[in-house]
């Protein structure tokens, strides 16, 4: 069985030695390979579809471990109880379903678990909700596989074992505001880059992750070439004599211009 560059960077992310539970499972592939390389003793695949899951099942058997991976059938992580595994892994979904997924259980990210997470889109509420969960990212990839961008976050949670035990039971507000209690304060300078930073990624702005570059730049000539063509178009319905709903839409492109250049700035200075 032989992984893609994305799911095998998934699947190596994870902390050797940690229990996994495998979040849309698939096919299986992710704890099949991290069980038959000794990387994990224990696997959960779950998946909301009973068709993939049979064939998850399907594939279990041909490896020979059926007696350390099982399979559940279910939504999100309604199949899971806190402390049956050691990572979650949620990948292959959109970065709002899987936010989606983790608010819906929110004990698993008091729990501390370490989260393995790639989504296909809007990285940045990723990176967001691990914020305001309290979880650092310890690390992130930025590839290319096929033609297309992949981020995947291994994520921990920031705080101290002797709060995490004091906590078992709390309210989630009561938890998040001791934590932020604790919390060092941010540079000046760290705070002007911080919606940069949830954007695309402090790990991989700070160590200057090619493919990210790669990225960037070629959303940067695409941006351009919108912004050129809105400011044309402003140019020409200025010249005209416009009713009040065609000024309001002036105004609308005015606006969606300074916005894009706005990203274009905040790409530059993701690149360094």
């Amino acid at each position: 069985m032989e992984l893609s560059i994305r799911l095998k960077t998934v699947a190596e992310a994870v902390t050797k030695g940690n229990r996994v539970a495998d979040v849309g499972t698939d096919h299986g592939y992710v704890p099949i390979y991290l069980v038959k390389n000794n990387l994990s003793p224990a696997g959960i695949a779950m998946d909301v579809n009973k068709g993939p899951l049979e064939k998850a099942q399907e594939h279990i058997r041909e490896e020979k471990l059926g007696g350390k991976i099982a399979t559940r059938l279910g939504n999100g992580l309604a199949p899971l109880e806190p402390g049956e595994t050691d990572t979650v892994i949620i990948a292959g979904m959109g970065g709002d379903l899987i936010c989606k997924i983790l608010k819906a259980k929110p004990e698993f990210l008091i729990e501390g678990k370490e989260f393995i997470l790639q989504p296909q889109s809007e990285w940045f509420k990723i990176r967001r909700l691990l914020k305001e969960y309290h979880y650092q990212i310890e690390k992130e990839w930025f590839l290319k596989e096929d033609g297309k961008y992949y981020v995947i976050i291994k994520a921990e949670p920031a705080w101290t074992q002797p709060q995490r035990l004091k906590h078992q039971q709390p309210s989630i507000h009561e938890y998040i505001k001791e934590i932020s209690d604790t919390q060092v304060n941010q540079a000046v300078s760290e705070k002007d880059m911080e919606s940069i930073y949830e954007q695309y990624g402090k790990y991989l702005i700070e160590t200057k992750n090619p493919v990210l570059k790669e990225y960037l730049e070629k959303e940067i000539v695409k941006k351009e070439s919108i912004a050129v063509n809105l400011k044309l178009s402003i140019k020409e319905m200025e010249s005209e004599e416009l009713s009040g709903k065609e000024r309001g839409n002036i105004a609308k492109r005015q606006r969606r211009y300074q916005e894009i250049q706005k990203e274009i700035r905040d790409m530059r200075k993701a690149i360094g």
